[in-house]
């Protein structure tokens, strides 16, 4: 595997990202969506590329709320999947909340996706929930995680 850098988000690359969104998700973030997190102070969000790529391969994004975060968005381009970027990129989210001072992490995902709920595992997280209903197009329960406090 390629290198794989990684750096936060500039609000020149929202269009690119928000593509990728549009490719992956069923009900996607808008380019206004994005940009409002960015301005927001709360929220940080990473961009990856392979190599000297200009081409952004994937991204990921946080909420923080005092010392807990809530990972918005996780995507990788469905040509590079199976890789280990998902990792890689979550991986240098969280250590980059923990140097913020977040100490939990939560996020939900869609009951049926197996790779992602492995994934997030992987990561730390355990299933502390369900959501009814929660996602639309098609409709499916999300899972609810979370990551326990660092000792």
């Amino acid at each position: 595997m390629n290198t794989l850098q990684i750096r936060e988000m500039r609000f020149a690359e929202i269009p690119e990202v928000a593509a990728i969104e549009r490719a992956c998700f069923s009900e996607p973030w808008s380019e206004n969506g994005f940009r409002s997190a960015l301005e927001q102070g709360c929220s940080v969000y990473l961009v990856a590329r392979e190599g000297d790529s200009d081409q952004i391969v994937g991204y990921c994004g946080l909420l923080r709320s005092f010392e807990e975060a809530e990972i918005l968005n996780v995507a990788v381009r469905e040509e590079v999947r199976g890789r280990g970027f998902g990792y890689v990129m979550l991986s240098h989210l969280m250590e980059t909340g923990r140097k913020r001072g977040i100490r939990r992490f939560t996020l939900e995902v869609r009951k049926g996706n197996a790779a992602a709920i492995h994934l997030y595992e992987k990561l730390g997280f355990v299933s502390a929930g369900i959501r009814r209903n929660f996602y639309r197009r098609p409709v499916e329960d999300a899972v609810i995680m979370w990551t326990s406090e660092p000792d």
